[in-house]
């Protein structure tokens, strides 16, 4: 499952880079989503970096050492999408909600490392201060 996201989310990304690029695909009489693409390709930069971030979130969750990072980054964007689906393109769906689902499962997955951010500090066991530590060898100095 991890591999299949990360590779959406690369590809994906490349792709983004690229529309952003050359310009986005958009009607001549546009609906909402065409509203919102016309929007994005306004703000110039905007849509080059989403797939930017995009390409090194599906890049850094090919490493198994990174991957719990990358599925961290990945949320806010599949959390867009559903929303976005949801509310304004109701033709992607079918891609919107198995997104979210796979980073959702990715989390539940990976939940054993992410516990100890939600941990309070662990009290240390047998703690010395410097001045417990000096205080032995001050004595012996009188």
């Amino acid at each position: 499952m991890r591999l299949l996201f990360a590779l959406f989310l690369f590809g994906s990304g490349i792709m983004t880079m690229s529309l952003a690029m050359r310009g986005l695909p958009t009607d001549k009489t546009p609906d909402e989503v065409g509203r919102f693409m016309i929007a994005l390709e306004q703000t110039d930069y905007l849509i080059f970096w989403v797939g930017f971030f995009k390409t090194v979130t599906g890049a850094l969750m090919f490493v198994p050492r990174t991957a719990p990072l990358a599925v961290l980054m990945s949320l806010p964007y599949a959390f867009n999408i559903l929303l976005y689906v949801t509310f304004f393109a109701h033709q992607f769906l079918v891609v919107g909600i198995p997104d979210f689902a796979a980073c959702a499962l990715l989390i539940y997955c990976y939940f054993d490392w992410y516990r100890p951010l939600f941990q309070g500090p662990t009290p240390l066991e047998n703690a010395t201060t410097p001045e417990t530590e000096s205080a032995p060898e001050a004595a012996n100095a009188l």
